[in-house]
């Protein structure tokens, strides 16, 4: 068998998938723990969020149901705020949180950013089509360089993955930015009590954001051990 599945930095990838997988329960357990909580207003997370977008000035956006759980997204093509089965006609604290996320996160948060010239989420924009070519060529052009024992298309690879890791690394901060201009908006619409139950639903997805950086780094990391360990070879 090749030499690559021997490799002993395999156990780089254990600690980001167990992150990963802890971010992913952490996410799941604390959404089912405030859905339970019904705000005392009785608004619902799709009222919520067409009032964060009124608020935010994004009245042309267009709001509606989508299958699944927890599959809440913005899709910036066709302008739509996409809320999930479990989410749309809730009025937990979670449903309103996750609402608020969504769109502060990909509409009002950002709209926000971006007319205050937040640099990162230009950046984050900018790496999109470089980190979608960078991540699917990787692999293959790593694996080509350690057959034929090339060490310069070695490095090429290690830099397309390299790209994963940079795009990780301007998410982050990009999304927990735009966490805390939710919060914010939600003032008024939540009350103190509420609000900490938003918050918690909102940090636990921030881990999601946490975990995938730690985990592309490991995996430069084995990247590079593995290259370095073929060229004393």
């Amino acid at each position: 068998m090749p030499y690559f599945y021997y490799d002993w930095t395999m156990i780089l990838v254990i600690p980001g998938l167990l992150l990963g997988l802890y971010a992913q329960f952490k996410v799941k357990s604390t959404f089912d723990r405030y859905s339970r909580v019904r705000t005392k207003s009785g608004l619902t997370a799709e009222a919520a969020a067409r009032m964060l977008l009124s608020r935010g000035g994004s009245t042309n956006v267009t709001i509606s149901r989508v299958n699944g759980s927890l599959t809440d997204h913005y899709d910036p093509s066709s302008k739509t705020l996409r809320l999930s089965d479990s989410v749309y006609g809730s009025d937990s604290v979670a449903a309103v949180g996750v609402a608020a996320a969504a769109v502060a996160a990909h509409e009002c948060g950002h709209a926000l950013q971006e007319h205050d010239g937040y640099g990162l989420l230009k950046l984050r924009s900018a790496l999109v089509p470089v980190v979608n070519i960078g991540s699917s060529l990787y692999l293959p052009i790593f694996m080509a360089g350690l057959l034929f024992s090339w060490e310069p298309l070695q490095m090429v690879g290690i830099l397309c993955f390299g790209l994963t890791l940079l795009f990780s690394l301007v998410t982050l901060p990009v999304e927990i930015n735009a966490s805390k201009r939710a919060l914010g908006m939600l003032e008024g619409v939540l009350d103190a009590e509420e609000l900490q139950g938003a918050k918690a639903v909102l940090s636990a997805a921030a881990l999601t954001y946490l975990a995938s950086v730690i985990s592309s780094a490991l995996q430069l990391l084995r990247l590079i051990l593995i290259s370095r360990s073929r060229s004393r070879d």
